[in-house]
Order: C-alpha cells, then structure tokens, then sequence
C-alpha cells in the first residue's frame, strides 16, 4: 500500500508540474517538458489536460489508493503505447523526440506493473 502512495505522490508532483505548465505556459513546457522535439500548438494544453486529470486523480487515489489504481493502468498503457509508437519510431529515424519523457515513461511501465494490485480487480 504504500509503494501506490507513493506512485500517487509521484504522479500528484511530475503530472502536476507538468500539466501546469502545459496548459498555461505552453513554451516553456516546449523547451523543458517536451525538450524542443516539438512546436508550440494546442496539443501541448491538450496534453496538459489530461496529466491534470492524473493528478488529481493520484490525490484522490491517496485516501482510496485501491479504488483509484485503474489510472495506473491507464498510464501503464498510454506511457508504453508512446514509447512503441513515437520514441522508438523517432530514435530508428535519428528524429528530434523529448528524451526525458521517454526515460520516465520507460522508468514508469517498468515499475507500474509491480505496484498495481490486479488482485484487488479480480473480485
């Protein structure tokens, strides 16, 4: 229980930080979250939106850690999705992509499947 906290708390500060900056400053989050792979564009709120939605949900998730956890699943499969559609993709190519956020979203889908309880779904 409390290595999901901990995921929660993780989540509550990247996305966070990350979504703020997205959604109202979207040049800065161009040069550091998104490491200038990509231009500055609507996207980048878009995208801040739904890592909004990720921490507050990661707050919630810290009184009801067992209810919460299928956003754990979501991101386990949106963070490996990106890797195989867009990073990979991109480092074959020798093409611009944020490298940071491949190395936390690595990091993430190799930590994720240790730390959601699927036990807990099968009842």
């Amino acid at each position: 229980m409390l290595a999901l906290k901990l995921v929660y708390i993780a989540n509550i500060i990247v996305a966070g930080w990350i979504s703020f900056n997205s959604i109202f400053f979207p040049g800065k989050a161009a040069l550091t979250v998104f490491q200038n792979a990509y231009q500055t564009t609507e996207v980048m709120r878009l995208v801040g939106c739904l890592w909004f939605a990720l921490a507050i949900l990661s707050i919630l998730g810290l009184w009801r850690p067992i209810s919460f956890s299928p956003i754990l699943l979501v991101q386990l499969i949106y963070k490996a999705t990106w890797l195989l559609v867009v990073a990979v993709p991109a480092i074959r190519n020798d093409q611009p992509y944020p490298i940071g956020m491949a190395i936390f979203f690595l990091t993430w889908i190799l930590v994720l499947p240790f730390i959601i309880p699927w036990s807990a779904w099968t009842n």
